[in-house]
């Protein structure tokens, strides 16, 4: 038993990074509760363990007297003086009382004693070593798989977990694979003990990645204002930068693409999209779809919703697989992102100007008026015959965009603009 218990002091120290001093106590209280047990009767039992043999001594005080009557708590002072020869009567020594058999009772007794105060010193060091390290990118090696897809990482000190909702479905790993993933949180076990929980499918394992890389992130010059991630597939970050002369998603990206590459690499290849952070929901909405134009755009009064419509061709690219692309730039904006194609959008629009047109309302017949319309514009329509909402109603963008000096998009302006203005003289 000696051997052994040098060989636990040896590999908690060694493995776990647990004080000599710290198993020892928590093993000496443990056995303790066995001694009193097996030494019923004595008072004052104590446990001791040399630090360096591993040898367990049980030790309990007798008072000197010059005749027992109480042998469980008196000794005479004769046998006395075998132990200490100074003792004197009305002292009391110490007694080696350590029961034959007190290896086995007490590791039987103790083992589970024994292995809550170990996991509550291991706790200890699993706080004290890693609670400050929270949100840093740690590596270790995949020790085993459990649970599923639950990996447990050797991280040196401790064992830590990588739950399989932690990490992206595209990823596989094997034991012996090293692994690099945030130090998501530090938390209590049921049995009392703590544990590492590690991340990779974080938007904060990507921004420590993208701190890694770019030294104007880990110095402030640049910051990651807003990140959303679809682990496995794509990551979009919004970027500032506190230095006109730097250009933050050039830094970001690195020349030739250097750093943001490292960043895809590490990421398995997932895309990742850097643009301009903008305090405004649409000014930043059409910096994430950049160079996609945005043909149409409106907010809802609560700003809960913003619609928007984008030619056919670029529809599939701003909806995304599975309508990924639009849950992540809605995601970042705060708001649901509603997107439409430019011919669904017309059809629609076609519809409620043909039911505006076929109404009985008399101000659709007075003289063209368009609110904030320019009187060179007004001038081309009335050129053009259409001297009336109604007829502008009744007319296609292709139509109107055959006057002179009308745009296809000027067509569309002037179009809302009259929808609008009855929708309003309606009310």
């Amino acid at each position: 038993m000696n051997k052994e218990l040098i060989s636990i002091f040896e590999y908690l120290e060694r493995e776990k990074g647990i004080k000599r001093d710290v198993i020892i106590g928590a093993i000496t209280d443990a056995l303790l509760s066995a001694a009193h047990k097996s030494t019923a009767g004595l008072i004052n039992v104590s446990v001791t363990i040399d630090s360096k043999t591993g040898k367990i001594d049980v030790i309990a005080q007798k008072e000197v007297v010059d005749q027992v009557t109480i042998p469980e708590e008196e000794i005479a002072l004769e046998e006395a003086r075998v132990i200490d020869p100074h003792c004197q009567l009305g002292t009391w020594v110490n007694i080696t009382v350590t029961p034959h058999d007190f290896g086995r009772i007490a590791a039987q007794t103790a083992r589970q004693i024994i292995s809550q105060k170990l996991r509550s010193a291991e706790r200890d060091v699993i706080y004290e070593e890693y609670r400050h390290r929270l949100h840093e990118i740690v590596s270790g090696t995949v020790k085993r798989v459990v649970r599923g897809a639950t990996l447990i990482v050797d991280l040196g000190k401790v064992e830590a977990i990588l739950p399989d909702r932690f990490y992206p479905k595209t990823e596989n790993y094997y034991i012996g694979d090293r692994v690099q993933a945030l130090l998501y949180e530090v938390r209590d076990t049921e049995s009392g003990g703590a544990e590492v929980v590690l991340s990779r499918s974080s938007p904060a394992f990507a921004s420590q990645l993208f701190m890694q890389e770019v030294p104007e992130l880990s110095e402030g010059v640049v910051t990651i204002e807003k990140i959303v991630r679809d682990a496995g597939y794509r990551t979009k970050l919004a970027v500032s930068s506190s230095d006109s002369k730097i250009d933050p998603v050039g830094a970001c990206v690195g020349v030739r693409g250097t750093r943001v590459k490292n960043v895809i690499r590490e990421l398995n290849n997932e895309k990742i999209d850097i643009f301009p952070f903008s305090d405004d929901p649409v000014q930043l909405l059409q910096n994430a779809l950049s160079p996609i134009e945005i043909r149409k755009i409106s907010v809802a009064e609560d700003h809960s919703t913003i619609s928007i419509v984008v030619n056919d061709d670029d529809y599939p690219a701003v909806l995304g697989k599975r309508g990924m692309n639009a849950r992540l730039n809605g995601q970042l904006i705060g708001a649901e992102l509603d997107v439409q194609r430019m011919t669904d959008y017309q059809k629609v629009m076609s519809i409620q100007r043909a039911e505006m047109a076929a109404s009985e309302d008399a101000t659709l017949d007075e003289p063209l008026k368009i609110e904030g319309m320019s009187s060179f514009v007004l001038e081309s329509f009335l050129s053009a015959g259409y001297d009336t909402a109604r007829k502008i109603l009744n007319a296609t963008p292709e139509e109107l965009s055959k006057i002179p000096d009308i745009s296809p998009e000027l067509a569309d302006t002037v179009l809302e603009k009259v929808k609008m203005r009855n929708l309003k003289h309606q009310e």
